[in-house]
């Protein structure tokens, strides 16, 4: 069993910048976002702590219905206390409050996918929980590097009791 918490969150404020891109064009589309927001995020004012969101929004879709070429929306921002003074070319998510369960990923980048599929394969399934239709997300610490070998980073996931 891989270590993780049930977290209780309340919402998140997040300032930031979004794209639409599906699990084929994630790795790539990603890096775009990164580079376009996290030279800028020190623009964003009243922000709560130095993290970072990458953050996943499927909408109303289901993840059994997700395919490689699914399109949703990936932001990358940072939390903020509110909504007061958002920079030109960025704009507001909420994170809804709810249940997540937490988990720190260690390692490869080549092998956090494997990682993910544990957690939707194994470990959901055979949990008392059932994913709720939210965003997913990750925090990512100020200093945080796509190092292809050694990552670190706290993946979120909503859930719900069955």
């Amino acid at each position: 069993m891989i270590p993780h918490r049930i977290e209780q969150t309340k919402d998140r404020l997040v300032v930031g910048m979004k794209a639409k891109m599906s699990f084929q064009t994630i790795q790539q589309e990603t890096g775009i976002l990164a580079r376009q927001f996290m030279p800028r995020r020190k623009e964003v004012s009243l922000r709560i702590g130095t993290h970072v969101f990458s953050i996943q929004d499927y909408g109303k879709l289901l993840m059994k219905d997700l395919t490689s070429q699914t399109e949703f929306e990936k932001w990358v921002g940072v939390e903020v206390s509110n909504f007061d003074n958002v920079p030109k070319g960025m704009e507001t998510f909420v994170l809804k409050a709810g249940m997540y369960a937490v988990f720190t990923y260690k390692g490869a980048m080549q092998v956090v996918s494997k990682f993910r599929q544990f957690i939707f394969q194994d470990w959901l399934p055979n949990s008392n929980y059932q994913l709720d239709a939210r965003a997913h997300f990750e925090i990512l610490p100020e200093n945080y590097s796509k190092d292809l070998y050694s990552t670190e980073e706290d993946i979120w996931i909503p859930i719900r009791e069955k």
